[in-house]
């Protein structure tokens, strides 16, 4: 439920104009450049192990004793998932912060 504080500020502001501004997209923009490599990186190294496992014997190998590298692919898919993860959230508290500069430059722009 949004808070008055809230309502006004949505209410108050012009985001078509926001979006339209220069600023805004040029956020935009660095954002795609952030997400895309990072979204195809994901997809290619999380369908990496199936596809490996599937068509291939590259992974059956033993890696350590009885450790396959398939199972150690397997670990690293979650060390890169987490990895991942803290990037995106740390990267998207900074991307935040920047659209809500650039809201109340518009909204200071227009008084």
């Amino acid at each position: 439920m949004p808070t008055k504080v809230e309502s006004d500020y949505k209410k108050n502001t012009d985001f078509k104009r926001v979006a339209e501004s220069k600023k805004f997209r040029e956020l935009i923009n660095q954002r795609k450049k952030f997400i895309i490599p990072l979204t195809i990186f994901f997809l290619v190294f999380y369908f990496a192990l199936p596809i490996m496992t599937s068509y291939s014997t590259i992974l059956n190998r033993s890696a350590i004793g009885d450790i396959s590298w398939a199972w150690i692919f397997a670990f690293a898919q979650f060390v890169m998932t987490w990895m991942l993860c803290i990037v995106y959230v740390k990267k998207s508290a900074k991307f935040d912060k920047q659209a809500d500069e650039i809201i109340q430059e518009e909204i200071e722009g227009e008084r």
